[in-house]
């Protein structure tokens, strides 16, 4: 167990979060003071002592993603400047991570510059959820625990006692998730093959796997758009798939025009985690968010206690 004091603070990317993380934990959540200067400079200041402590910052990638990622650099400056002993920064949602690779000529890997930023600002640690790809953990410099959604899901699908499901993937890049959650649940995988003519466009090629009188639960790591999933729908019911189809993500993007596409497809029901904070503007019927404050609550105390944090999130 670490003998530094822990210290939980929190950005304004997802105070509700940090303010539920922190309630979990039984701690207070310190005061940090932002504000912006007239120009639009970000100015932060931690507002009691973090020398000698353990600072826990809470910070996800929103829809504001420059500014959350300009006040988390400066946030962590402070930190640094200010003597912390460990600084881990708590980003369920982490940005740019679509840009993790060189697809086509002149394009820049963003995934690996931010979390070149993120390391040079400060940060000795990094607790995420569902990266883009899992290999963008070696970008980082330092330690990242990924956590992985899938036993999170299962549990919440195990209660509903569904019957005859298939889980389906909506890209053959997301079908080894969904083979994982398939597993959990004890059920059949499909794929849905497409091709991506460009940025936020999908094209529905073929659909693998027997859908045909089965409850499908579409799973993947993201929802943006909303593009992918809806084709994926119109694909199951092609297919013959029981008209309850479910759609499971752990980031809700939700960029426009995504809630008026989900909202016209029909699901049973859409479930996503508060990775990212989904306002009531976004909300619609059918729209499930489920708290991942547990689970990194469970993750900083045993961080801060040096116990393993595989045991949370794996069965």
């Amino acid at each position: 167990m670490s003998n530094h004091p822990l210290r939980l603070f929190s950005g304004t990317s997802h105070p509700e979060l940090a303010t539920e993380i922190a309630k979990n934990l039984k701690v207070e959540l310190c005061d940090m003071q932002i504000s912006r200067f007239a120009c639009g400079e970000i100015y932060a200041k931690p507002g009691c002592t973090v020398r000698g402590s353990d600072v826990y910052l809470v910070q996800t990638g929103t829809e504001n993603v420059n500014e959350d990622l300009m006040e988390l650099f400066v946030m962590l400056d402070a930190f640094k400047r200010s003597f912390a002993n460990k600084i881990h920064v708590i980003m369920p949602h982490y940005p740019y991570a679509r840009q993790d690779r060189v697809a086509s000529p002149r394009e820049p890997i963003t995934a690996k510059l931010v979390a070149d930023l993120i390391s040079t600002a400060g940060a000795d640690h990094l607790v995420t959820m569902v990266l883009h790809s899992d290999q963008e953990q070696g970008f980082f410099d330092f330690p990242v625990d990924n956590l992985y959604t899938k036993k999170f899901f299962a549990d919440y699908f195990k209660k509903k006692k569904l019957k005859n499901i298939t889980v389906v993937s909506p890209d053959a890049g997301g079908a080894k998730d969904a083979k994982k959650f398939a597993d959990a649940l004890g059920a059949e995988l499909a794929i849905i093959h497409k091709s991506r003519p460009s940025a936020n466009k999908s094209e529905l090629l073929h659909l693998v796997g027997d859908v045909e009188g089965r409850t499908c639960i579409i799973f993947d790591d993201m929802i943006d758009t909303g593009g992918s999933v809806v084709n994926a729908v119109k694909a199951l019911r092609a297919g013959g798939a029981n008209k309850d189809i479910y759609l499971a993500a752990t980031h809700a993007v939700f960029s426009d025009p995504a809630t008026e596409r989900l909202k016209k497809a029909g699901f049973k029901e859409v479930v996503v985690t508060n990775s990212i904070p989904v306002p009531k503007r976004k909300h619609f019927k059918g729209l499930k968010v489920l708290s991942v404050a547990p689970l990194l609550a469970k993750i900083i105390k045993n961080v801060h206690e040096a116990k393993s944090v595989t045991s949370v999130f794996k069965s």
